[in-house]
């Protein structure tokens, strides 16, 4: 095969004359694949359905997470209106803070476990709050499960933290006992 009839193909392949160049499309010609109607005007690609089974060439936009609105009215300021990712991210940090300055004997362990404990404070505001704000990044569910399965994870880990661990498990101590031997 020659390649003028390689690029014909090519160009047939993705809806386009060969020598149509990529930006000589109408905007919405990517969108609704082959067959778009003659008569369409700005808003007929989005009203007709597609007609081509393939994916668009290019994506305009992406879907919000469920729950991705604004947490409080539009004119509200914008602290208030991302409240909860704020009370998340400032949990967190005071959790940071605590174990950088070391300003109390178990100030390693309280820090990590508020930490863990804002993690879990942002899947329950995930589950309860119906728009979040910025702290919805993905759908609902896997937020929830990341969000929840972290701050759990964080905070099991400070509380077997050594020396002297506040939760003693005792399979924990048998399989180190085994790795080690």
């Amino acid at each position: 095969m020659s390649a003028g009839a390689e690029a014909g193909n090519a160009a047939a392949w993705n809806g386009r004359s060969g020598d149509e160049a990529p930006g000589d499309r109408a905007p919405g010609a990517a969108e609704s694949g082959e067959g778009e109607r003659a008569d369409a005007g700005p808003a007929g690609p989005a009203a007709a359905p597609r007609k081509s089974r393939r994916f668009p060439l290019f994506t305009r936009d992406t879907a919000r997470p469920e729950g991705g609105g604004r947490a409080a009215p539009g004119d509200a300021p914008a602290p208030a209106r991302q409240w909860p990712l704020l009370s998340v991210i400032s949990a967190a940090g005071v959790g940071l803070l605590i174990v950088a300055l070391d300003p109390f004997a178990e100030a390693f362990r309280i820090g990590i476990i508020l930490i863990g404990a804002a993690l879990i404070a942002g899947a329950v505001l995930r589950w309860a709050v119906p728009s979040v704000g910025m702290l919805a990044v993905r759908s609902r569910f896997t937020d929830l499960v990341t969000y929840g399965l972290m701050g759990t994870l964080i905070v099991l880990l400070a509380l077997v933290a050594q020396p002297k661990p506040w939760l003693d498990v005792p399979i924990l101590e048998d399989a180190v006992r085994f790795t080690i031997r």
